[in-house]
């Protein structure tokens, strides 16, 4: 969902949020979420059933309705290379993090249940290196993965850092100084500050502390 409201936030789009529990879901959800996931987008303006439940089909479609300014490259290569990156990030990348770090930790303790330190240890160590490595090399010495201006790529890689950053992890900066560096400065955009900050209010609540 932090996805698309950064999406949301970098055009200047307002929206209503209502907030769904992925533990308990409304009846028909089903039938909004095929894959019982979240975000669902509703565009009222395009009829009353007009439903899209997935990030990265919401995405391409605020694109599409709200052309400026641009989260997708032009060029036919770049383009592709952005779209390779938000699934790389959305689906191997989020699910090992989403599993291994976040589930573990903070979804264990929204449940009053004790976090599996062990692990999500076990995990970063072991498991995320592969995704740091590959993100450290794609950026190099630029501030962004694709051309000199924020990208979906850039978005959707940010995005899964900040569930690691809740559950107590983040990037060594001696290994990998250009990851470090370019999450530090797009978690503080604007779009990507407000969320975390109004994820960190919720989750302190609980003894958790934003790791980046």
């Amino acid at each position: 969902m932090r996805k698309v409201r950064v999406v949301l936030a970098e055009k200047g789009l307002e929206y209503k949020l209502d907030p769904i529990s992925p533990f308990s879901p409304p009846e028909n959800f089903h039938e909004l979420s095929p894959l019982k996931r979240i975000p669902v987008l509703r565009d009222e303006s395009e009829g009353p059933d007009a439903t899209l439940p997935d990030s990265s089909a919401i995405s391409a479609y605020l694109e599409r309705k709200h052309p400026n300014p641009p989260l997708y490259p032009s060029q036919p290569f770049a383009y592709g290379r952005a779209l390779w990156l938000e699934e790389y990030a959305d689906s191997d990348f989020i699910a090992t993090i989403g599993g291994g770090l976040f589930r573990a930790v903070v979804v264990n303790m929204l449940m009053r249940k004790e976090p599996d330190k062990d692990l999500a240890t076990d995990t970063w160590e072991n498991k995320a290196p592969r995704f740091l490595k590959f993100f450290e090399k794609e950026l190099g010495g630029r501030e962004h993965f694709i051309g000199d201006t924020l990208t979906i790529a850039d978005i959707a890689v940010a995005s899964p850092f900040v569930n690691a950053a809740h559950a107590g992890f983040a990037p060594d900066p001696a290994r990998y100084p250009n990851l470090v560096r370019f999450l530090k400065t797009t978690h503080a955009r604007p779009s990507f500050a407000a969320c975390i900050t109004e994820e960190r209010k919720m989750l302190e609540r609980l003894g958790l502390k934003y790791a980046l």
